[in-house]
């Protein structure tokens, strides 16, 4: 058992950090420096490029995420041992799970569709919204970390 637990911690970490890093470095790095020096002809293909690349990565957390967390809940004995900071890194994770799915089915579906037909105005519109609803994201990502280190000592 401590070998199954040792892998699902493991796979449960990496998937975090690739997901939530990844959202702290376009929203923080990438995002204003593309901003600052590209026009929209070049900098909203880069971004439908880049969540091109990102995205499969953030495919694999949301599916490994789920299931090596209820793993390691299980293995500990159900949703009725755990303490509070599981339940509410459960709940914020599905939360962003909820926010990816709807990024991925609208408003990136959209945007590669207005990238593809050089509709800046439009393309830069999506790009907003996946902006925003990233930053929500990456907030809740940040916070399930915060309680994930910190959730057992808040007695």
């Amino acid at each position: 058992m401590n070998m199954l637990m040792s892998g699902a911690i493991l796979l449960h970490l990496m998937s975090a950090l690739i997901w939530v890093g990844g959202m702290f470095f376009a929203y923080l790095c990438l995002r204003p420096v593309a901003a600052s020096m590209l026009t929209p002809e070049l900098r909203l293909p880069l971004w439908s490029q880049v969540f091109k690349r990102f995205f499969p990565w953030v495919w694999l957390a949301i599916i490994s995420l789920p299931l090596t967390g209820h793993a390691m809940v299980w293995m500990f004995g159900g949703m009725q041992v755990v303490d509070w900071h599981i339940h509410l890194m459960m709940l914020s994770g599905y939360a962003m799970i909820a926010i990816f799915l709807h990024v991925y089915f609208a408003p990136y579906k959209r945007l590669n569709a207005a990238v593809a037909a050089s509709d800046w105005p439009a393309a830069g519109s999506q790009l907003n919204q996946i902006r925003r609803l990233i930053g929500i994201n990456l907030s809740l990502g940040l916070l399930t970390a915060a309680v994930a280190a910190f959730g057992r000592y808040a007695y």
